[in-house]
């Protein structure tokens, strides 16, 4: 099992096409450098797509996931390239929930 201690959203769109190198490379320009444990989050401008680099302290995993209907949740007022997600948040994104409306034991409130 891969060890994830921290997850980042990028708010930026990537090129779906983009491979490990180019999502890699993404990553430090954001993010400043591929952390140990730490998964990164990208999405296409359709929001239709997603990729997901996990650096797991020995190399580099990339995983994509596309739905077939709808969109991830992605787009708010943020500023800055990135934003942390704990576990609930990453699992309610996964899904197409409200993930920036999850409280506490993960309930969903109303911003």
């Amino acid at each position: 099992m891969i060890r994830i201690e921290r997850i980042w959203l990028a708010t930026e769109p990537l090129d779906m096409r983009a491979g490990t190198e180019t999502a890699l490379a993404r990553v430090v320009q954001v993010f400043g450098a591929a952390q140990p444990h730490c998964a990164y989050l990208f999405t296409n401008k359709r929001a239709n797509r997603m990729k997901v680099l996990v650096h797991d302290g020995f190399g580099i995993w990339l995983a994509a996931r596309r739905l077939n209907r709808g969109r991830f949740i992605w787009q708010g007022n943020w500023q800055g390239q990135q934003v942390e997600l704990n576990p609930e948040q990453l699992q309610a994104l996964v899904v197409g929930l409200p993930w920036q409306r999850l409280g506490p034991d993960a309930e969903i409130r109303l911003l």
